[in-house]
């Protein structure tokens, strides 16, 4: 057997004619693994290719790839062909948001790679949060993916008193927020967010897949509930996969500018 009929019989295995889910569906997700593994880093297939591998129609190609053309994934060019498109992830500013649903909402799968889920001490971290400086807290740090692509470096800080029942909670595809009102009957209710850029560090570059030249975008929150100081943030984001957008009127303002000198 041939080196291109052992791959095309690798691929079309992947598609189920008697799945309940569409057979364009399924293209477009393995699709979507395919580009997350890197498979297209020097060209995209053609329809015609497409359509030998997955053993389907033209019209079921079509239909996969206008949805990820929809979802940002790719762009089509007539007369061209298809490209890969950089991750673009947009995220509103302003009030409280979920990262995890603005995620999802776009069309990703958002999960995470937990580095570190531990009770730990942090002086600095216990300051912004008006605590004493040895005061025990809740700590989660995840790698963020959207459809496997790693976005995000993500470091959260709670009073272990507070989020003590968060250690039993799996974060690989959950919410933080949910999975604290859930535990614990707590919720943000106020507080701030700060967004500037930065230059990731020798970790950062290696679990973004990065270099120290590609910019980032350095998110920092705090957050209160009702009684007091709930968390302190901080989130590493790729600058070239992400937008931050604001909505304003006459009637209302959604976000302060400042200025600081070069250090």
């Amino acid at each position: 057997m041939t080196a291109r009929a052992t791959a095309h019989r690798r691929t079309t295995s992947r598609v189920s004619r008697t799945a309940d889910t569409p057979l364009w569906a399924q293209v477009r997700h393995d699709l979507r693994r395919r580009l997350a593994a890197g498979e297209f880093a020097e060209g995209f297939p053609s329809d015609r290719a497409l359509v030998d591998e997955y053993g389907v129609s033209r019209h079921t190609v079509r239909e996969a790839l206008r949805e990820l053309q929809e979802d940002g994934v790719v762009t089509r060019q007539r007369g061209r062909g298809t490209f890969v498109s950089n991750l673009a992830l947009e995220q509103p500013v302003g009030p409280l948001y979920s990262l995890f649903k603005s995620i999802e909402d776009q069309g990703y799968r958002q999960d995470s790679d937990v580095l570190a889920l531990d009770r730990t001490t942090n002086t600095n971290v216990a300051e912004r949060l008006g605590l004493a400086g040895t005061a025990p807290l809740f700590h989660l740090r995840r790698v963020r993916k959207a459809d496997d692509v790693a976005f995000a470096v993500d470091d959260v800080w709670m009073p272990a008193e507070l989020a003590g029942p968060l250690f039993n909670a799996d974060f690989h595809h959950t919410a933080l927020y949910a999975e604290l009102e859930q535990r614990t009957g707590l919720r943000p209710t106020s507080g701030w967010e700060r967004i500037h850029p930065g230059i990731p560090d020798n970790a950062c570059q290696q679990l973004l897949g990065i270099t120290a030249t590609d910019a980032v975008f350095v998110v920092e929150r705090y957050t209160e509930h009702d009684a007091g100081p709930l968390e302190w943030r901080e989130t590493i984001i790729r600058g070239d996969a992400y937008t931050f957008l604001t909505n304003w009127s006459s009637a209302h303002t959604t976000s302060q500018f400042t200025t600081s000198p070069h250090r």
